[in-house]
């Protein structure tokens, strides 16, 4: 049964790709895809030196970034420009993972499904494998998640009604930001103002924890969603670089390959049995044809560490 989040807290965003949130601070790259703003005037002392460290963050990278965390245990948030749109991606298979798991039993996630060597695109390194044959659905499902097989993610998406299948699922929940328009590969053609296969990182933050630390899945198909996300092999540079030592992290990451966009999204485990964390760090830059750098993710973690911590 679906439980509505709260995005009670969300700044609408006008015209699909401008925002003003309060915690937000000026951009080196005003012309990436989302238009950045200015800063609060009423924010703390405390949180606007977390504003100057990311400020700063983006002088040096020549990039926008946007940082959603939450430490679920307290509440306590770490934001900038959280209600900002980014082209998300590849992250957003993890949230197809979710909705894939909250919509069908075991019995259709054990099924095999097959798909033509047509279908198959680029950077499939698990279903490119096994066109005659196959896999099963939930074998598919693990291939976008654990090392993000676009191909896997596309027979995903088929199997919840294609892209208006997923955000179907995402406005149940609440979700009323992510726009989901296109399958792989031109999921990554992202474009300056256009709202399409854009999200922000409060969105995809909130959704994520949404399914993998709440209760809009049943327990075992959490703790599969939870497997799924630590097995991850795309993002050694990124949030996983940028905690302690004996964290446990489970991340999806993303990569148009144009505007230096680079992102993850994530749920960290502090050690000490404390509460998880989750987190959304997206990414971008002026130029289309920028380059991205894992960096940025890793030392934005790095302040968000400091922060919850």
């Amino acid at each position: 049964m679906r439980r509505p989040l709260s995005f009670a807290a969300f700044v609408l965003v006008l015209a699909g790709c401008t925002s003003t949130p309060a915690d937000d601070t000026p951009a080196g790259s005003s012309g990436s895809p989302g238009v950045s703003a200015g800063a609060s005037p009423s924010a703390s002392p405390a949180d606007a030196a977390v504003q100057a460290r990311f400020a700063q963050l983006e002088e040096s990278f020549d990039a926008r970034l946007g940082v959603f965390a939450v430490d679920t245990g307290s509440g306590r948030t770490v934001v900038h420009r959280g209600d900002e749109r980014f082209g998300f991606a590849s992250t957003y298979k993890a949230l197809a993972a979710g909705a894939l798991l909250e919509r069908t039993g075991d019995a259709e996630l054990d099924a095999v499904v097959t798909w033509t060597a047509d279908e198959v695109v680029a950077h499939s390194p698990v279903t490119g494998q096994h066109t005659a044959s196959g896999l099963p659905l939930r074998q598919v499902a693990e291939a976008a998640v654990t090392v993000s097989d676009n191909t896997a993610a596309n027979v995903v998406l088929a199997h919840l009604g294609g892209p208006a299948g997923l955000e179907e699922d995402l406005r149940a929940l609440g979700d009323d930001t992510t726009e989901v328009e296109h399958t792989e590969p031109d999921v990554n053609d992202i474009t300056p103002g256009d709202p399409a296969d854009t999200s922000t990182p409060r969105a995809m933050a909130t959704t994520l924890q949404a399914y993998a630390t709440g209760d809009v899945l049943a327990p075992a198909g959490r703790d599969q969603l939870v497997r799924w996300l630590q097995a991850g092999t795309t993002g050694g540079g990124q949030i996983r670089a940028g905690v302690p030592a004996g964290w446990v992290v489970g991340d999806k990451t993303g990569h148009a390959g144009v505007y230096g966009n680079q992102n993850d999204i994530g749920v960290v485990w502090p050690t000490g049995g404390r509460a998880p964390w989750v987190l959304a760090i997206l990414t971008d830059r002026a130029d289309v044809d920028a380059t991205s750098d894992e960096a940025l993710l890793a030392r934005a973690t790095e302040v968000v560490v400091d922060e919850l911590s």
